[in-house]
């Protein structure tokens, strides 16, 4: 279900190291520290590759010190990220992770964190306009696929699946009106107006589709009242999607590369993200594997890299432990 993960129908969230090891005939081993941000990126980086590997933790006297050590077949590697990541991309190469543009040096930071928050807020948006308008197709039948469950477990799917998509859009919006849009308002007043009124104009739009959920969820499947309900959620939902991705497509194309002419210097950049993070915790926690699973394998490692150049290390490996654990 999710496009992060490469080839896979399983979603981040199913997708977890197996006990028994193997890529082809080579046996695929990595030491490290289970408290490390780097051996925690390294996993990531192989479960990208959907790479079963067995994970040997090793105690260390100090939070995150110890460099990680991947063994593939008789080859052993170690070193920094830049170096473990290289080799992962040669020995498998298949899907990408390393794709670089010729603007990532001069855009910052933030910039390229919000945009990719756009695209796994889109990419989710998305499933879920698909997922109804397949609940309304079927009429209140049931899903070819046995792994759903029966029409009411579905919708119960679904309305977690919104509810999650829910948190992460409502911290998305806070984190630009308390972080983002106070910057650009110091250089030019009066400038980011309109994306906090769209924020506020969404926001009914948003809190319907709940109570839509909730509705639908207590009715008998099949009934008349249940078809009118599903059509009138997947209504709101297209028009949910559409206003998603106009506001994004103006902030992306108009008001975050203003943050350029902001100037900010690299240690600004970093605490600017970090104060993102912060306020972005539910998203940055329990509800990472959702938001990676809206990005592809160079775009989530994209967001990692520019996470993990943040100071708190601390943070970073927690945030990353809840993908690979």
């Amino acid at each position: 279900m999710g496009n992060c993960f490469g080839k896979s129908k399983k979603s981040a969230a199913e997708i977890v190291p197996h006990d028994v090891v193997k890529s082809g005939s080579l046996a695929v081993r990595l030491y490290g520290s289970a408290t490390s941000f780097l051996t925690a990126y390294i996993r990531l980086a192989l479960l990208h590759k959907a790479v079963s590997v067995r994970f040997v933790p090793s105690d260390t006297p100090n939070f995150g010190s110890e460099t990680p050590v991947l063994q593939v077949g008789s080859e052993t590697v170690s070193g920094s990220r830049e170096t473990m990541l290289r080799y992962i991309e040669a020995r498998f190469p298949h899907p990408p992770l390393v794709m670089r543009d010729g603007h990532e040096e001069t855009t910052p930071l933030i910039v390229r964190v919000v945009a990719l928050q756009h695209k796994s807020i889109t990419w989710h948006v998305d499933r879920l306009v698909r997922w109804v308008e397949d609940l309304a197709a079927r009429g209140g039948k049931g899903s070819v696929d046995p792994g759903v469950g029966s029409p009411r477990m579905e919708v119960k799917k679904f309305g977690k699946s919104y509810s999650e998509l829910l948190q992460v859009m409502l911290e998305h919006a806070q984190m630009e009106e308390r972080v983002v849009f106070p910057i650009l308002d110091l250089a030019d007043r009066g400038l980011c107006k309109v994306a906090n009124e769209e924020h506020a104009r969404d926001l009914p739009i948003m809190n319907g589709i709940k109570e839509d959920i909730k509705s639908i969820g207590v009715l008998d499947s099949g009934s008349p009242a249940y078809q009118e309900a599903l059509l009138s959620l997947s209504t709101r939902l297209s028009s949910l999607q559409e206003r998603c991705k106009q506001h994004f497509v103006e902030e992306d194309r108009y008001l975050l590369p203003l943050m350029e002419a902001v100037e900010l210097s690299k240690e600004q950049q970093k605490r600017v993200v970090e104060q993102s993070l912060d306020v972005m915790q539910e998203t940055h926690s329990h509800l990472f594997n959702f938001f990676l699973e809206g990005l592809l394998p160079h775009e989530a490692m994209q967001y990692l890299d520019l996470i993990t150049s943040c100071d708190d290390k601390e943070q970073i490996a927690s945030m990353l432990k809840f993908v690979v654990n």
